[in-house]
C-alpha cells in the first residue's frame, strides 16, 4: 500500500471545527500551574501502560465497581451506554445478542457484534473474520472496561472500527465469600455465588450466576447461566502468570423476531406469526481457558497470551418450507460446532531518547477458528420446529497472522505515537454436502492490509491536552457474510466481497476545567470505500455487497464532575452524520447518495446524577436519548423514532463485623416510554423493529462475609 499526503489529508470541514475546539478547552482550563488531573491507567493505544489523559486518542474507563452496584450485570449495555460514540442497542432478544456500534462501525450487524474488536482479559472475544460476542463478558467479576476509539483502534487490526476491552478483579486480599440475589419485572430473576481473596501468594477468583427471564415481549424467555475463575500467580520477583476460564450456557432462549410497523403500533408486546409457528429458538455452550505471562527483563517487557476454547450453537429459524424446496438451500437449522485457539507475543522495550521516553512494542497476532457448520430443514412432515434431513455439511476455517510494531515517544510536553500492523485474514470452506442438485461450493479467500496510524498530543499547560491522529483501516467480510450469494441467497458462498477499507481523522482536546471536573472532547471524519450493505435478504439468508463510499463526520464530548464529596454528574453526548458518498444499485433501486446508513442514530445523549448524602447510600437518576434510526438504505421505510428515557435507582451497603449486607432497588423506563430498542438493518420481510420494555422495576440484595 502507498502512502501519501492525500492519504491522510482531513477535509476543509474539519479545520474550523478543530479550532472551536482548541478555542473552548483553552478558554475553560485552569491556570497552567494548577494540579493535573489524576488519571486512570489504561493499556490501550501503546500497549504498555499509560495515563490515558495524556494520550493522542479516545478512551474512557468504566469503573465497574460502581456499574456492579447499581445494575443486574447482566448486559454490556449496563456498563456502556454512559461512553460517548456508542450505541449499544439491547435487543431484549437473548437468542441475538445486543448490538454495538462504535462511531458507526457495526451498526449493521445483524446479530452478535462485528467491526468493533472484544477482548477480555488480553484473550480475543471476537473471531478472526471479527465477529464477536458481547454476553461472554462476565460483568460481575470485571474490574474495568476500557473503551477505545477513532484511528489508534486500527492498530489491533481487522474489525478494529473500536476496541472494548474488559479486564477481571484480581483475588487479592482477605478471603471473602458473597452470595447476590436480584428479582424484577417480566419475570427476572438472577442469583450468583463467588469468593475471591489471596492465600500463599496466589490470588484466585471463582463466580457462579444463573440468569432467567420470561421476557418483556411474548416468546422471548432466556436462561443463561455463567461460570469464571481466575488465579493469578508471581512465579518470580518480575514476572506474573494468569489463568482464565470461564463458560456460558443457554438453553432454548427463546427468539421473538422482530416485528413490522403496524404490529408494533397494535402490540410492543407481541410476536409474528412465524415465531411461534416454527419455534425459533437457540441453544448455545460456550466454554474458553487463556494464560497470559507477563515478564520484565531489564527495562523490557515480554508478553504472552495463549488461549482456546470451544462453542457450540443451534438455532431454529422460521423460514418456511417452501423456500427450503429449492435444493441449494441450507435448511432452517443452523448448527455448529466451533474450535478456536490463538497465540500473541510481544516485546516492549522504553529507550531514553531526545530528552523523553520512547516506547517500543512489537508483537505478532495468531488466531484460528473452525466451525463443522451443518443446515437441517426444520421441519419433518407437518410438524414445524423440528430437526429434520440434512441440507448442508461443511467445515469453514478462518485464520489470521498479525505483526505489528508500535512505538510511542513521550517528553513532558509532547507525546508522538506511531504503529504499523499487517494483518492477514484466511478463509476456508471445505464443501461436504455435494449433490446432483447441489455442487460443491468449497473454495478460499485471502485477505490481506497494511494499516498505519500516527497520533500526536500536545500539553500547553498541566491542565490541557490537545492531540490529533489518523490512520487505515480495513474489515473483511465475516464468515456469515460470505456464505450466501444470488438474488436469494442459494448460490453458496460469495467469493465477490471485498473488505471495506476507511480512513479515519480525529481531533480533540482533554481538559481539567475545574477542581474534580474533566472534559472530554473530539471530532473525527471517516471515509470508507467498499462498505458491506444488505443487497437482499429473505428466506432466512442475507446477501451482502460492497457499496461504493460512506462518509461519517462527529463530534463527541464527555463531562464528569465531582461538584461535592456528596454530588457527581456525567454527561455524554455525540452526534454524527453518517451518509453514502456516492449513489450505488441494490436490486434495481438506486439509493442515493447522501442518504443516510442505517442503524446509527444522528445523536444520543447520556446524563447521569448521583447523590451520596453518607456512606452506604447512594441514589442515582439516569436519562438517555437516542435521535431516530433509519431501517434501510433508501431511506423510505418508517424510521424507528427517537426517544428518551429516564430510570432511577438506589444503592445501600451496611456493615455488621464481619458481614456486608447491601441492596439495589432500581426503576428503568420512570415515565412507561414505548420505544424501539433496536432495529434489524434491511430485513426482507419488513421486519426491521424490535421493542423496548415498558417500566419494569428490580430489586437486590448482596451478602458479603469477610474471612
Amino acid at each position: 500500500m502507498k502512502l501519501n499526503h492525500s492519504a491522510f489529508a482531513p477535509s476543509a470541514s474539519l479545520i474550523p471545527l478543530a479550532a472551536c475546539l482548541a478555542a473552548l478547552a483553552s478558554t475553560t482550563v485552569l491556570a497552567a500551574d494548577a494540579t493535573a488531573p489524576l488519571s486512570p491507567v489504561v493499556v490501550t493505544g501503546s500497549r504498555a501502560e499509560a495515563e490515558s489523559f495524556w494520550q493522542p486518542f479516545s478512551v474512557d474507563v468504566v469503573d465497574m465497581q460502581a456499574v456492579q452496584a447499581g445494575n443486574l450485570n447482566v448486559n454490556a449495555s449496563e456498563a456502556l451506554t454512559a461512553v460517548p460514540g456508542l450505541v449499544v442497542q439491547n435487543r431484549q432478544n437473548y437468542a441475538q445478542d445486543l448490538q454495538i456500534s462504535v462511531r458507526g462501525f457495526g451498526a449493521r450487524a445483524a446479530f452478535g457484534v462485528r467491526g468493533v474488536k472484544l477482548i477480555a482479559d488480553g484473550i480475543p472475544a471476537s473471531n478472526p473474520d471479527g465477529q464477536g460476542q458481547a454476553a461472554t463478558f462476565n460483568l460481575d467479576t470485571a474490574e474495568r472496561i476500557e473503551v477505545l476509539r477513532g484511528p489508534i483502534a486500527t492498530v489491533y487490526g481487522n474489525h478494529s472500527g473500536g476496541v472494548i476491552q474488559l479486564f477481571s478483579r484480581d483475588g487479592a486480599g482477605t478471603p471473602r465469600l458473597h452470595g447476590d440475589a436480584i428479582a424484577g419485572t417480566w419475570g427476572t430473576r438472577k442469583y450468583a455465588l463467588g469468593a475471591e481473596g489471596e492465600t500463599g501468594g496466589v490470588g484466585y477468583l471463582v463466580h457462579g450466576s444463573r440468569f432467567a427471564t420470561e421476557g418483556y415481549r411474548d416468546h422471548s424467555a432466556a436462561t443463561r447461566d455463567q461460570v469464571f475463575a481466575k488465579l493469578n500467580l508471581k512465579p518470580n520477583a518480575d514476572g506474573k502468570l494468569t489463568l482464565v476460564a470461564s463458560g456460558l450456557r443457554q438453553r432454548d432462549s427463546e427468539d421473538p423476531l422482530g416485528l413490522t410497523w403496524d404490529t408494533y403500533k397494535r402490540d410492543p408486546r407481541a410476536v409474528e406469526e412465524p415465531a411461534l409457528n416454527f419455534n425459533t429458538r437457540k441453544h448455545i455452550s460456550h466454554r474458553q481457558a487463556g494464560a497470559t505471562w507477563d515478564q520484565r527483563l531489564g527495562s523490557g517487557r515480554l508478553q504472552l497470551v495463549a488461549y482456546g476454547g470451544t462453542r457450540a450453537v443451534t438455532q431454529y429459524q422460521s423460514i418456511p418450507t417452501f423456500v427450503q424446496a429449492n435444493p441449494r438451500h441450507a435448511g432452517g437449522v443452523v448448527d455448529f460446532d466451533r474450535d478456536f485457539h490463538g497465540l500473541g507475543a510481544r516485546w516492549i522495550q522504553i529507550f531514553g531518547i531526545g530528552g523523553g521516553a520512547l516506547t517500543v512494542t512489537a508483537g505478532v497476532d495468531y488466531d484460528r477458528s473452525q466451525d463443522e457448520r451443518r443446515g437441517y430443514e426444520n421441519f419433518v412432515g407437518t410438524t414445524l420446529g423440528v430437526k429434520g434431513a440434512l441440507r448442508r455439511n461443511e467445515t469453514d476455517t478462518v485464520t489470521s497472522l498479525d505483526p505489528y510494531l508500535q512505538a510511542s515517544w513521550e517528553t513532558d510536553a509532547w507525546t508522538m505515537q506511531a504503529g504499523l500492523r499487517r494483518s492477514r485474514v484466511k478463509f476456508e470452506v471445505d464443501d461436504d454436502y455435494v449433490t446432483a442438485a447441489n455442487p460443491d461450493d468449497s473454495g478460499r479467500l485471502r485477505f490481506s492490509e497494511t494499516t498505519p496510524a500516527v497520533g500526536i498530543a500536545w500539553r500547553p499547560m498541566a491542565t490541557l491536552n490537545l492531540y490529533a491522529s489518523a490512520a487505515r483501516g480495513f474489515e473483511t467480510p465475516t464468515m456469515n457474510e460470505l456464505s450466501y450469494s444470488g438474488p436469494t441467497g442459494t448460490d453458496g458462498f460469495n467469493f465477490d466481497l471485498k473488505p471495506a477499507r476507511s480512513t479515519q481523522y480525529e481531533i480533540g482536546a482533554k481538559a481539567l476545567v475545574a477542581a474534580g471536573t474533566t472534559l472530554n472532547a473530539a471530532i473525527f471524519q471517516i471515509r470508507s470505500t467498499d462498505e458491506l450493505v444488505v443487497l437482499a435478504s429473505g428466506g432466512g439468508r442475507t446477501v451482502f455487497q460492497n457499496a461504493a463510499r460512506t462518509r461519517r463526520d462527529g463530534i463527541e464530548v464527555a463531562i464528569d464532575s465531582e461538584f461535592s464529596s456528596q454530588w457527581r454528574g456525567k454527561f455524554a453526548l455525540t452526534h454524527l452524520r453518517a451518509i453514502y458518498d456516492r449513489s450505488f444499485d441494490s436490486r434495481g433501486v438506486t439509493v442515493e447518495s447522501g442518504n443516510r446508513l442505517p442503524g446509527i442514530p444522528a445523536t444520543t445523549a447520556y446524563a447521569e446524577l448521583t447523590w451520596s448524602p453518607h456512606a452506604g447510600l447512594t441514589l442515582g437518576a439516569e436519562a438517555l436519548y437516542r435521535g431516530k434510526v433509519y431501517v434501510e438504505d433508501t431511506n423510505t421505510e418508517r424510521a424507528a423514532p427517537a426517544y428518551t428515557l429516564v430510570n432511577l435507582r438506589a444503592n445501600v451497603e451496611r456493615r455488621y463485623g464481619d458481614w456486608t449486607l447491601a441492596g439495589l432497588l432500581r426503576l428503568d423506563n420512570l415515565f412507561d416510554r414505548e420505544h424501539i430498542a433496536s432495529v434489524i438493518v434491511g430485513d426482507g420481510n419488513g421486519r426491521y423493529y424490535e421493542p423496548g420494555p415498558e417500566r419494569s422495576w428490580y430489586a437486590g440484595a448482596r451478602l458479603s462475609y469477610h474471612f
